[in-house]
């Protein structure tokens, strides 16, 4: 492919969720808009679940706002639903899903000290700013996502070790990923807050964008995530009940971050995220002159984004660890 090329258009995406409603939501009541904070009755950790980090993502916020209208209370500790990124969710439309993920840039790369501390000014940086002080008293946090491509669910759990005992105690879904984050910014997990103590955060990749299934992998972190905490029941109303045979967690570990460094990156052909290529040294993709090749056996492909634009992360490609 010459380097001149330019990436096909997006394929039209079905989208089979509607976004809710967030107005009952908006004034919150934890100091930051679209927060809320509920308290148990016994001492214990406060719990951060963030939705909406993407304003295109709205299985997440499905959850939180089913969670707050079944009016779920914590057993014991703080929890706080919050609704990250309010501004780009309003301008969701259906007709256009994928143009509403960020008002001026991802407010999932912002979360370096150095940025959030500097002269920077963006609509996703005030936001930012607004939510620093409540995630600097968050002891764990859970952050819902979902993915525009095909791709297994999974937990990514960043590069801290406290990270990945979270996910194994969230306990679904099936693959947990460390990675180092993204070229382009921090994200929320890898904040120095939770890289330090006894403090964890974990990520949810629930699914493809606007799936019902989506939906319901995301809600079963949140559920297992309050489970393993002691903050909620098995029969809590508001959860679903927990699975009666957990899933057998596979973690892998990223080996190499592929990120495009032309606009005409393009893959040999289209590979599902979770696929593992049993080969190493096997082509996978173009970037403009440059092959793109497996650097091990069993190669895992975590969420390949068929269609990168120059400079984003295009694919991880990560090798499975035992225990």
């Amino acid at each position: 492919m010459p380097s001149s090329a330019r990436q096909p258009p997006l394929p039209a995406f079905e989208v089979r969720l509607t976004a809710p409603d967030l107005k009952p939501w908006l004034s919150g009541n934890a100091g930051v808009p679209g927060f809320h904070t509920r308290e148990g009755r016994g001492a214990g950790p406060h719990v951060v679940v963030l939705a909406a980090m993407h304003g295109n993502e709205i299985a997440g916020a499905i959850v939180l706002d089913r969670l707050l209208r079944a009016g779920l209370r914590p057993l014991r500790g703080r929890l706080t639903l919050g609704f990250a990124n309010i501004d780009a969710y309003a301008r969701f439309d259906p007709r256009q899903p994928t143009l509403s993920r960020f008002v001026d840039e991802d407010l999932n790369r912002v979360w370096d000290p150095a940025v959030l501390d500097g002269p920077r000014q963006s609509a996703e940086l005030a936001r930012a700013r607004a939510m620093r002080p409540l995630i600097d008293t968050a002891d764990v946090l859970l952050d819902l996502h979902s993915m525009l491509w095909p791709s297994d669910p999974l937990l990514l759990c960043g590069a801290a070790p406290q990270g990945r005992a979270l996910a194994a105690g969230i306990g679904t879904p099936a693959l947990v990923v460390a990675d180092e984050g993204h070229l382009g910014g921090r994200r929320v997990i890898d904040y120095p807050r939770f890289l330090e103590g006894g403090r964890a955060a974990t990520l949810a990749e629930a699914g493809q964008h606007w799936r019902p299934e989506t939906v319901a992998v995301a809600l079963d972190c949140v559920a297992g995530l309050l489970r393993h905490l002691g903050m909620a029941a098995d029969d809590d109303p508001a959860l679903p009940p927990p699975p009666a045979q957990p899933p057998a967690q596979r973690f892998a570990r990223v080996t190499e971050l592929v990120t495009a460094a032309t606009a005409s990156f393009a893959f040999v052909r289209e590979f599902r995220g979770g696929e593992v290529v049993p080969e190493r040294n096997t082509l996978i993709a173009l970037d403009g002159e440059r092959e793109v090749r497996t650097a091990h056996d069993d190669c895992l492909l975590v969420m390949p984004s068929l269609r990168p634009s120059r400079g984003h992360t295009a694919v991880r490609l990560a090798r499975f660890e035992e225990g």
